[in-house]
């Protein structure tokens, strides 16, 4: 597979999971905190799996509207995408992640707004990215 890269961003992090983390450019940084549930204290930093729901919810809206111009649907101006995102030990090894996005497209008949997820899911590149690798759910809300 190859990709025609339109766009290519830089960030880093120091400090691991209890560190921050920051893009070449400045334009976004965070404080990063270890969660409880993975043995963390909890602070009051994000953590990798947030950012990973943030950026796939963000993503997956582009990827409907993208579909929604193939398909001749109109995205409702107030959709809203809902990812809850896990992660734990696999039973191969090592740590996981899941994946479970909810989406709202009020006003769409429901028929249309399954079609509109379905095709959204093939054009997301986050999608594209976790396909095989991690357990995706979707549901229409």
């Amino acid at each position: 597979m190859t990709v025609d890269v339109k766009y290519r961003t830089t960030a880093s992090a120091t400090g691991g999971r209890d560190g921050s983390a920051r893009t070449e450019d400045g334009s976004f940084q965070v404080q990063l905190s270890t969660p409880k549930e993975l043995g963390g204290a909890g602070g009051p930093g994000a953590n990798p799996e947030q950012l990973f729901a943030a950026g796939y919810s963000a993503c997956f809206i582009g990827a409907l509207k993208v579909a929604g111009g193939q398909l001749k649907l109109k995205v409702p101006a107030d959709t809203t995408v809902t990812a809850q995102v896990g992660i734990g030990p696999r039973s191969e090894g090592g740590f996981g992640i899941t994946a479970d996005l909810k989406v709202s497209l009020p006003g769409l008949d429901r028929a249309d707004a399954e079609r509109l997820v379905e095709a959204a899911h093939q054009i997301c590149p986050y999608s594209n990215a976790t396909r095989g690798n991690v357990d995706v759910g979707l549901t229409v809300a």
